[in-house]
């Protein structure tokens, strides 16, 4: 069966979208929105390309929806004229995915806001898509409630449950796939469809949510998000150690997981973002070396425990020069100066792009993935700064480019290639968070193999037309 599924020609790729086709639907679209439709060159180029991947492949139009029978009614009119549809939340995404590749309607989100329902005793929470990861804890923080997805950008939760999200919190909390318990989907023909449930646990039917989360826009479009909160902590700490090379460091960090200690965050920088962010960030009394960042979280009385054993299990690997960081104020400068690393780095090298690529293995291979990639990126020529989530086996590049040579550019491709080669030999994936989009196609398809038959399988059933973000996530068969 298998076989047969990898020889039928990808329908979703197959058909194109038909001519003039857009210019079919305007009308409609613009006795239904107004002025929330736009054709205007400035809001068409900000919606055809997000950050990390700089190529600008603009949409034909934008609409921005304001309820789901409006997004519901987009779909329909594109699904009838074949127009290919590109989901934009925060424009945040870093390999493609809102890049407009075969034109098209982009469909904005952003209008559609609103918290729906909180409740603090079930601990969940439903928004719509367009809520972004900043101004929801802000709104659950009267609730002593908090979302703990941080993946750096003040993403839009729709974009963040579409590209499977996760971030620097993930060791303790998992990633989207594991706090999002049920979504609103409008489908490519039009229907809405409400998947999942505030259960905590179903053995009922096929797990259609986690099928939508990470499909990166290709099978459907998110309207509303069902979230699983979790309660503020009692006390909270931080604190940065700094070591002489990049295996003490990651000793230290799987010493800290051996003993398992409930870490919060566990973040490795590399030395030359260390530099760099030090120099943007404005850090005192730290040094240009491997360096995590560790966050704990609980009762005082557990932090406390914590914190003394990390700080043993640090200093026996090799590490020194703990600063500590417990009032609030200072926790927010020391992660908002690991969170500011993309600013760091284009501030570094004014007139660079920055291509963000990660790459994710199991936590055995970590320090070997990581030093081969710190090699490659000096073979190169080029600065790319190291930065990861070393607690689940992440880890982040930002290569640094002169956007108008195509020669550093396709050192930039190949150093981004090998990254994630490396990791597949490695037994880990050529992405742990930003996904696929348009530009680890062929990463993936090596991945996954002949698996990725059965996604076209599953994509052809759901998109037969093919117009929902079409280039993304999964590469032509034939």
């Amino acid at each position: 069966m298998i076989a047969e599924l990898g020889a039928v020609p990808p329908v979703a790729e197959a058909t194109p979208p038909a001519a003039g086709a857009i210019a079919s639907i305007l009308p409609a679209l613009r006795t239904m929105l107004g002025e929330r439709l736009s054709t205007g060159n400035s809001v068409r180029e900000q919606h055809g390309r997000g950050e990390g991947v700089p190529d600008l492949f603009p949409p034909d139009a934008v609409t921005f929806p304001e309820s789901n029978e409006e997004v519901a009614a987009i779909a329909r009119l594109c699904s009838a004229h074949r127009v290919p549809i590109v989901p934009f939340g925060a424009g945040t995404s870093l390999e493609g995915h809102v890049t407009a590749l075969r034109g098209g309607l982009s469909v904005d989100l952003s209008r559609m806001d609103r918290v729906l329902d909180v409740s603090p005793e079930a601990l969940d929470c439903r928004v719509q898509a367009g809520m972004t990861r900043l101004r929801l804890n802000a709104e659950l923080r009267s609730h002593g409630l908090f979302f703990p997805i941080d993946p750096g950008a003040d993403a839009s939760i729709g974009g963040m449950a579409a590209t499977r999200a996760s971030g620097t919190a993930a060791v303790r909390y998992g990633t989207m796939r594991e706090n999002v318990l049920g979504l609103t989907v409008v489908t490519p023909d039009g229907r809405i469809v409400r998947i999942g449930s505030r259960a905590r646990k179903s053995s009922t039917g096929l797990d259609l949510t986690r099928l939508y989360v990470g499909s990166e826009g290709t099978l459907g479009l998110i309207t509303e998000v069902q979230l699983r909160l979790h309660g503020l902590p009692e006390a909270v700490s931080a604190a940065v150690c700094q070591f002489p090379d990049v295996r003490l460091a990651l000793d230290a960090t799987i010493s800290i997981l051996q003993a398992g200690i409930p870490m919060a965050r566990i973040e490795f920088v590399n030395a030359l973002q260390m530099r760099m962010c030090i120099r943007y960030s404005k850090l005192e009394g730290l040094a240009e070396q491997p360096t995590l960042f560790l966050e704990f979280q609980g009762s005082p009385a557990a932090v406390a425990e914590q914190v003394e054993l990390v700080q043993a299990l640090c200093e026996e690997a090799g590490g020194n020069g703990f600063l500590w960081a417990n009032r609030p104020e200072e926790r927010s400068r020391l992660w908002k100066a690991r969170h500011d690393t993309y600013y760091a780095n284009l501030h570094y090298l004014p007139g660079r792009s920055q291509m963000g690529t990660d790459a994710c293995v199991p936590i055995s291979a970590l320090a070997e993935c990581i030093l081969e990639t710190e090699a490659d990126v000096a073979a190169t020529g080029l600065l790319a700064p190291l930065v990861g989530h070393v607690g689940d086996g992440n880890f982040h590049l930002g290569i640094l480019f002169d956007p108008t040579s195509p020669e550093e550019r396709a050192r930039a491709d190949g150093l981004a290639r090998r990254t994630g080669e490396r990791a597949i030999r490695l037994g880990g994936t050529c992405s742990g968070e930003h996904g696929i989009g348009m530009h680890k196609l062929d990463l993936a398809a090596e991945e996954h193999g002949e698996a990725l038959s059965l996604m076209w399988a599953v994509k052809n059933a759901l998109d037969p037309l093919g117009i929902m973000n079409p280039g993304k996530l999964l590469k032509p068969l034939n």
